[in-house]
Parts: structure tokens; C-alpha cells; sequence
């Protein structure tokens, strides 16, 4: 019966019992007005701003997903008293993370094998491509209200962290085979040090170190993030304004103090039986089939283990240009270790919160490939303009980031106390803060547009945009960095410590 037959009836129904057809009050059809186009939904969304983060408006609508309150109708004010302590605590996170490095790189086996300084990026860039595209598929399906029920939201997490350690395990092997090629292109290292990383023992430790470091950040990263996201949806908080900076904040320091501490561990323990890690690396690596047959299994992961794999890889090799900037970098500006990992997990960490929210909005507008899904602006400046939500999230994100970065040298500062390798100078803060704000203005921009386009070509952006958003992080953040070191060492600081 259609929806005109239906009132229809209901109107004779009305006459019949004594009520005047054109005083009475009928009850609304409970399917909405077909449209010309086909789409059901598009009554429902007419209110809706043209920007994917805009207000939803919910009179009228009669499907509950959308009549539930839309976490990203909060005001920026709101937003940004979301944000800001997960931000914060993300980025003390990067500075702890860029501490342990600038110290741990004059550990024997940094010395030893400096190749390892290309695992870094690459490895700490797994929280981009795994927890915090872990993060914004939770937070996309608590938005949806898949978390309503526990025994869906607990087949959800244990899925996730089957597929996170999977593609952990993959990613991390091949890091590790990317690191001993490029490695094996220098025979340098830091203090003057030439050792060929192509040595089987150098190989062995550095993909056991991998594997070891992967598996067990991904494990402890993926349970945090499920309790997150829960706790959050529960406390009716908005998991996309919270859950990726504390995967962030995490991620960095947990990922390196155990990739420094394996290392250290297996260079003083087991470097002379090269086999063991050998063993420890097939290991690890028998394991992948189990994992993989748990998340085939799971309705929430089944997709993605196989359409996930693209962005994951291409993210990591991304990353590992950025490992190989660092790594010659740091042969030079020593100073450089302890800020590349706050300047690229900064703006790895504010990019996230945008592109987790931009797929929230599209979800809860769109079908997949829904070529409607266009930002509001196409030009560069079009991410920034505008009332919408989105470009007001992206102005806040930007304003965010040199007050926090300038709250991160002071910490860094105060920590070193004249045992840094680089004095931090006006100079020298001037040019880092042009970097940072650089490398964000660039990722906001890219983030607008990579995923609207990738929703358009059918692909979700909780599992695509995040890994290449905070791979294209680290190698922009790097590099700039780098320039910054080389220009202040040539021109304006030179006598300010800058790679000493």
C-alpha cells in the first residue's frame, strides 16, 4: 500500500466515525515521501548544510539513527573543550616519545645499527595506520549507535584488534625488509660509525625488533582504544574528538620505549645468536593466520581485511621516506631527534580529529560512492571558510597548533635543562613554529579533500584516510624540520647549538 493510500483510507476511516475530514488530526505516514531521485533519505536531510560537519536538523526525521543526537552538532566551543585535553596529553605523548629518542640515540645499538632510526617513523606511524584508524572505525560505529548493545560492541573490539594484529604483524615485516634496503644504500652512521646493515645479524635483529614491537604495541594500543571509545559513547562524550589523540598520546611513547627497549635488549643478550631472532620473527609471523581467520570471521572486520591492505602499505613506505630523512638528518642535527617525533605526531594527531569527524558526517549523510559527497568548497582555502562544522573544526585545529607546540618546547626545555643537543632560541622557535603550522595547514587541506574523495570512489574513509594522512605527516613534518635545521644552521643560528 503506498503512503497516498494509506491516508487515504485513514481519512474515510475519520469521515466515518464522525469526525470532519478537515479538522482531524492524522497520524504521520511511518515511511517518508518517496522523492523524484529515489532516495529515501534525502527528505530527511534537506536542513542539512552542504558541509559534511554541518548541523543536522531532526524534525521530521523518522529514522533513529538520525534522530539520535549527532555528537558534531556540539558548538566549536564545545569541540574545543573536547579536544583540547586529549591534544595536550597527545602531545606531552610526543615530547616523552622525542626525549626517549634524543637520549636513546647514543645507545650502542643505535650506534651500531643507525638503520634503526628508519623504523622509527615507520613503526610509530602504526598508530596512524592501525589504533587511530582503529579509533575512527569505533567511534564512526558508536556514533551509529553499534555500541548501544555489549555483546555487539564486544564482537566489534575483539574483530578490530584480530585485524589491527594482522596487519601489524604485515606492515612491521615489511617495514623492517624497507629499513635494511635503504639501509643498505649508506654505509654511515651517526659518529662517523660504517657498518652495512646488509649483515644477517644487523637484518635479524632489526625484523625480530619489528615484529616484537608491533604485535605488542598493536595488542596493548587496540584494548585502549576499545575502553575509550566505549567509556566515551557511554559518557556521551564524542569518541571522534577524544579517541585518536589518546591513541596518539600513547602510541608514540609506548611504540618506542618498547622498539628501543627490544633492541637494546636483543643487541645485548642475543646478538651474538643471531637465530633467535630468526625464531622470534617465524614465530610471529605463524600467528597471522590465526588473526586473520578471526577478523575473516567478524562482520565488522571482514571487509576491511581485505580492502584495508592498500593504505596500510602505501602509508608505511611513506613513512619510512620520512625514517630515511631522519636518518641522514640526525647524522648531522643530533638537536633533530627529540623534535621530529613531537612535530610529526602533532600534526599526525590534529588531522586525525578532522578526517575521524569528516567520516562521521558522511556516514550519517551518505551511501558509500554517493557523488554528492563534495566539501562545500573546492578550493585550498575552502577547508578554513565558511560556517560549517567542518571548517570551523579545521580553523580550531590550526589556531591549536602553535600555542600548544610553544607549550611543548618550554616542556622540552625545562626537561633538558642545557642537556639538549639544540638551544632553543627566538630563532630557532620562530622557524620550528613555521614548520609545524606549515605541515597542518597542509594536512587540513589534503584531509578535505582525500576523504570526500575517497567516500566518492566507494572507499570509507575510517580506513583509508587516517594511514595516509599521518604517513604524508611524518614526511612533511620531517622534512620541514629539516629545512628548518639546515636554514638556521646556515643563516640565522649557527651559533646556537643547532646540531651539536
Amino acid at each position: 500500500m503506498t503512503g497516498g493510500e494509506s491516508v487515504q483510507l485513514e481519512l474515510e476511516e475519520f469521515s466515518g466515525s464522525g469526525v470532519s475530514s478537515s479538522n482531524a488530526k492524522l497520524p504521520s505516514p511511518t515511511k517518508p515521501q518517496q522523492p523524484a531521485n529515489g532516495n529515501v533519505q534525502q527528505p530527511l536531510l534537506e536542513a542539512v548544510d552542504s558541509d559534511v560537519e554541518s548541523d543536522i536538523e531532526n524534525g521530521g526525521a523518522g529514522s533513529e539513527s538520525l534522530a539520535r543526537e549527532v555528537p558534531n552538532e556540539a558548538s566549536v566551543a564545545n569541540t574545543a573543550a573536547q579536544v583540547f585535553f586529549p591534544y595536550m596529553m597527545s602531545g606531552f605523548g610526543t615530547v616523552g616519545a622525542g626525549l626517549l629518542l634524543d637520549h636513546s640515540q647514543h645507545f650502542p645499538v643505535f650506534l651500531e645499527i643507525p638503520e634503526l632510526f628508519i623504523l622509527v617513523p615507520a613503526l610509530l606511524g602504526l598508530k596512524g595506520n592501525l589504533e587511530m584508524t582503529l579509533a575512527s572505525r569505533l567511534s564512526t560505529q558508536a556514533n551509529l549507535g553499534s555500541m548501544d548493545d555489549r555483546k555487539t560492541a564486544l564482537k566489534l573490539c575483539f574483530g578490530n584488534l584480530a585485524l589491527a594484529q594482522t596487519q601489524a604483524l604485515v606492515v612491521a615485516l615489511i617495514a623492517a625488509i624497507v629499513a635494511i634496503v635503504l639501509g643498505a644504500q649508506d654505509m654511515g652512521g651517526p659518529a662517523g660509525h660504517a657498518h652495512p646493515v646488509s649483515h644477517w645479524r644487523h637484518a635479524s635483529l632489526m625484523i625480530g625488533a619489528s615484529l616484537f614491537t608491533a604485535s605488542l604495541a598493536s595488542l596493548i594500543l587496540g584494548c585502549v582504544m576499545c575502553l575509550v571509545v566505549y567509556g566515551s559513547h557511554r559518557l556521551k562524550i564524542d569518541p571522534d574528538n577524544v579517541a585518536t589523540p589518546i591513541a596518539a598520546s600513547l602510541g608514540d611513547i609506548t611504540t618506542l620505549a618498547l622498539l628501543v627497549g627490544v633492541s637494546d635488549f636483543m643487541y645485548d643478550h642475543l646478538y651474538s645468536r643471531p637465530w633467535v631472532g630468526v625464531v622470534l620473527a617465524i614465530v610471529f609471523l605463524l600467528t597471522i593466520p590465526l588473526w586473520w581467520t578471526i577478523a575473516r570471521r567478524n562482520e565488522f572486520t571482514c571487509d576491511v581485511l581485505h580492502s584495508g591492505w592498500w593504505p596500510v602499505l602505501m602509508a608505511m613506505v611513506i613513512s619510512s621516506g620520512g625514517g630515511f630523512i631522519l636518518d641522514k638528518a640526525v647524522t648531522r642535527y643530533q638537536g633533530i631527534a627529540v623534535f621530529a617525533p613531537v612535530i610529526c605526531g602533532v600534526g599526525g594527531n590534529l588531522v586525525a580529529i578532522q578526517a575521524s569527524r569528516l567520516s562521521t558526517g558522511l556516514h550519517q549523510r551518505f551511501s558509500t560512492g554517493d557523488q554528492r559527497a563534495v566539501p562545500e568548497n573546492g578550493s585550498c582555502c575552502g577547508t578554513f571558510r565558511g560556517s560549517g562544522g567542518s571548517a570551523s573544526t579545521a580553523r580550531l585545529l590550526l589556531f591549536l597548533t602553535i600555542p600548544g607546540h610553544f607549550v611543548f618546547l618550554l616542556t622540552i626545555r625545562a626537561v633538558e635543562q642545557g642537556g639538549s643537543h639544540t638551544s632553543i632560541t627566538p630563532y630557532f622557535a620562530v622557524g620550528y613554529f613555521v614548520a609545524a603550522f606549515l605541515q597542518v595547514l597542509l594536512l587540513l587541506i589534503v584531509s578535505n579533500w582525500l576523504v570526500h574523495w575517497l567516500w566518492r570512489r566507494g572507499t570509507d574513509p575510517d580506513n583509508s584516510a587516517i594511514p595516509y594522512l599521518t604517513a604524508l605527516g611524518d614526511l612533511v613534518g620531517t622534512a620541514l624540520l629539516a629545512v628548518a635545521f639546515i636554514t638556521l644552521n646556515k643563516y640565522g643560528d649557527g651559533d646556537a647549538d643547532v646540531g651539536d
